[in-house]
Parts: C-alpha cells; structure tokens; sequence
C-alpha cells in the first residue's frame, strides 16, 4: 500500500514524463509500480485493450511500468469542446459532459470514480505513482480538489513538486505553493524536482540551498533538458515540441495544421520521430503552399475548427493546394473537414455545414460514441490503428484508405495511430516523396516507432537515475 503524487507547478511542467520515467526506473528495480491520473483534462487519448479511452500520456506510463493499460489508471477523463464546456469519459467510456459553472460543486461522482479506482490499484500493486493536474495549488478549485492535494490528504501520499526551469521563475513559484498552500496540505509536500535544466548546476545550487532552507522542503534531483525525449503528451502546451531538422535534400517538410481543438496530435509523433522528416506545426496559408504534406490532426469540435480554418484562410489555402495536386492527409477531425457536408447535432451543435469539398463523403454526429482498435491494410502492408469518435463518414466515390477515402493526392482516414506501423508509415510517405519529387527514403537501420518509444522512456530512468535521487523517491513512497 504504497504511494507517491507527483505535481507541477504548472500545466506542461513535465510531470507526465517524470512519472513515466520513474514507473521506468521503478519496475527496472523490480517493483510491480502502476501509474495512476484521478482526473486528466486534455483531448489526446488512447483506446485500451479493453475498448476503455483514457488519457495517452497514462497510456504511455503503462507502457513504461509494463502494465496493461486500463481505465483505472485514468478513471476520469475531461475532453474540452469549448471554453465553458467538456465531455467527461468516466471509466474509459461516456460520461455525460461539465459545463464551467459545475467544475467547482459538480464533481463529487467523478472524485468517487477515482477513489474507488485508487484503492483496486492499490490492492493491486507495490507501488502507485500519481500524476497531479495543472498546479495543486489552485486554491479556488481546492474545495473539489480530488487530484491533487485532495487525493494525497485522502490516501496519506507524499507529494513531489516538479518545477520547470525553463519558462523561469523556478524557485518562486515552487516557494508561491509552499506558501499558499494551507496547513495540512503544506504537510504533504516531501520534496521537489528541477525539470527541463540546461547551463552550469553550479550557479543554481546556491538558489536551491536557500529554497531549502526557508521551506524545509529537499531537493530530490535537477533533472537535465531531454530534448529527444517528447512522445505522448497529454497537453496542448507540448504540442509540436518534435526536433526540427536542418533543411537539407532528401527532407520531407510535413505541416501540420493548428486546430484550437487540436485532438489526438500524438499521430504526428510516429512522422516525427522517422529521419529526414522535418515535422512543424503552423496556421500559415504560405506553410500550406510550400509544405511537402498539410495535416490535418483530430479535433474535439470538428465544425468550430473549420469555421477557424475559414476565417484564417486556410480553408482557401487547402482548396488551391488540392486543386494543384499538392499532397493533403486528413485524420478523424480532420478527414471530416475535407468531406463535402457534415452535420454534428452532438459536439458541436452547430447542425449542418458544407466541409471542404475535397473528398467525397458526408458525416453524421451520433450521440454513440465509436471506440475501438481496426486492423486492416494498404499495399499488403497490415495496419492497424483506433477510433475514437461521434461523427461517422460515409464515402460517396474516391478510392479505400484505412475506412477513409482517396482522391487524387488527397487523403483521409477515421484511424488515429496508423503511422505508427512501420512499414505502412514508410512505404506511403516514399509514394509521398515520389509525388513531390523530393529524394527521401527510409534511413536503413533507423529504429521503428516502437523501438524509438522504448528507447526515450529507457533514456529518461536513465536521465532520472543519474541526476534524481531515485532511492530517496521510493522511501518516500513506502518502498
């Protein structure tokens, strides 16, 4: 019955990479470690082997830990449609929606959820490493607080501050949440982490002394700037973090679109992560004219997206770009966009809308939501990917694409996650190269989208053993 929360000091702190990297380094020492997120508010998700949705970012801790990814890890899931308004996935499947006003007073069956949820794991397992959200220190949102503080003072964990460095202002503001912080949640605390470090250690230390010193508060690691370390993020804030690769012949420059919306954007992580592609995000129409390949990623409201795309001239962008037979590829959202009418009832409410014209399909918004993991192929090449989604297209003409549609060099497909299959990733972006003109080809030798997760989750508990005091952390926990 052993336990650890760790927190950050803001949104895109790093947390969910410390957490997956600890789970790493905790089951490499032979702990039966399971990562836990009572509430996760972001709309990059994962379809379980079970047909549950959860956040990716716990799918990737499960994956880290060894561990067969379920709800439990993520009982509660908040996918924002608007400003003022999110769809609650509890359990891994639909849970009604929240709107701004009940975030406070609305919450006591999702806080109920993720107890329960913590307590099987707990029974479960050595070793449960929680994941905060946003800042824990929130105190207008403390009184329904069961994610943060609340879930600590419930199940008697230590919590781990994670500060990043690297937006400044460090050492205040993880000074801001010992102060503010009331009493019995100031008890908690048991120590903190420097994220995202660059420069000379030497001329931080004196600062972390004196932090120290007027908190009571350890020092537990000052963990270095991973730059080739970005899979899976469950914040919009990390979106497109990918390495840019110096411009060079035989590059692949892939745009990929913006949305406000933007949902399940990890599928741009397996393009990403292949050589010789420079991966960039952008709502330049300049972009979409020059660009080897325009993405368009998922969305969480697929009309309100488009009407933004209009409104930047995008949508125009995207018009000529198709009639010039440069290369478009639409996924889940975005493949919507590109059908000839859609008419979203559910998410949206915006009723009826033309699409973009581009490729021959209608969509209909059900109040069912689709989850599930298809299998299939293209060129022999097997594929397979999930599906998360209210809208259901229905192809008119063009020809199959992975339950999409193709026309001409206009592509669009229902499925998230299909680049992440080598060699189906790697045969079409050749065709795509051959449609361009550009010399690129597959790196020989160069590590699969697997291989390549396995190797940034194994350099980050390295990361962590060497400049985090590891052993400290597990004490902590009760191990």
């Amino acid at each position: 019955m052993a336990g650890i929360l760790v927190a950050g000091t803001s949104s895109d702190a790093g947390k969910s990479l410390i957490v997956a990297g600890l789970c790493r380094a905790f089951a490499r020492r032979g702990v039966r470690v399971a990562p836990f997120k009572a509430q996760n508010m972001s709309n990059n998700s994962m379809v379980c082997p079970d047909g549950s949705e959860i956040g990716r970012a716990q799918y990737l801790q499960a994956l880290a830990a060894g561990v067969e990814p379920s709800a439990l890890l993520n009982p509660v899931l908040l996918k924002p449609a608007t400003d003022r308004r999110a769809f609650i996935v509890l359990g891994g499947q639909p849970g009604g929606t929240l709107e701004a006003g009940e975030y406070t007073n609305g919450r006591a069956r999702l806080a109920a959820a993720a107890f329960d949820a913590y307590r099987q794991l707990e029974a479960e397992y050595d070793l449960v490493v929680a994941e905060g959200a946003g800042s824990p220190a929130e105190i207008n949102l403390r009184a329904g607080d069961y994610v943060n503080f609340g879930l600590a003072r419930q199940f008697g964990l230590p919590v781990v501050l994670v500060g990043d460095i690297d937006r400044g202002g460090v050492l205040a503001s993880i000074y801001g949440h010992w102060a503010i912080s009331d009493d019995d949640d100031r008890a908690t605390l048991a120590g903190y982490l420097i994220n995202k470090f660059r420069g000379d250690q030497s001329v931080l230390d004196p600062g972390l002394v004196e932090l120290t010193a007027r908190t009571g508060l350890p020092c537990l690691g000052v963990v270095p700037w991973l730059d080739q370390v970005w899979l899976d993020s469950e914040d919009a804030l990390a979106f497109a973090k990918w390495p840019r690769l110096p411009g060079r012949a035989g590059t692949l420059r892939v745009a990929a679109v913006r949305f406000p919306r933007i949902s399940n954007a990890t599928d741009l992580d397996a393009l990403a992560a292949e050589p010789g592609l420079d991966v960039f995000a952008s709502a330049s129409p300049s972009d979409i004219a020059s660009a080897d390949l325009v993405v368009l990623p998922g969305s969480r409201s697929t009309l309100a997206d488009l009407d933004w795309l209009r409104r930047l001239g995008l949508a125009d962008a995207l018009s000529r770009r198709a009639a010039a037979g440069g290369p478009i590829l639409g996924i889940c959202g975005g493949y919507q966009m590109l059908t000839e009418v859609i008419d979203d009832p559910i998410e949206s409410a915006l009723g009826t809308e033309p699409g973009l014209g581009l490729l021959p399909a209608t969509v209909r918004f059900n109040a069912e939501k689709v989850l599930g993991k298809p299998t299939g192929s293209w060129r022999g090449h097997p594929v397979t990917g999930y599906e998360i989604h209210h809208g259901v297209v229905e192809p008119n003409g063009g020809e199959p694409f992975l339950d999409g549609v193709r026309v001409g060099n206009t592509w669009g497909t229902i499925w998230h996650g299909a680049f992440e299959n080598d060699g189906f990733r790697r045969a079409w972006l050749t065709e795509l190269a051959d449609t361009v003109g550009s010399a690129w080809r597959p790196a020989a030798g160069a590590p699969g989208f697997a291989e390549r997760r396995t190797q940034m989750l194994d350099e980050l508990a390295d990361a962590l053993e060497q400049h985090a005091d590891v052993g400290a952390l597990l004490r902590l926990a009760g191990r």
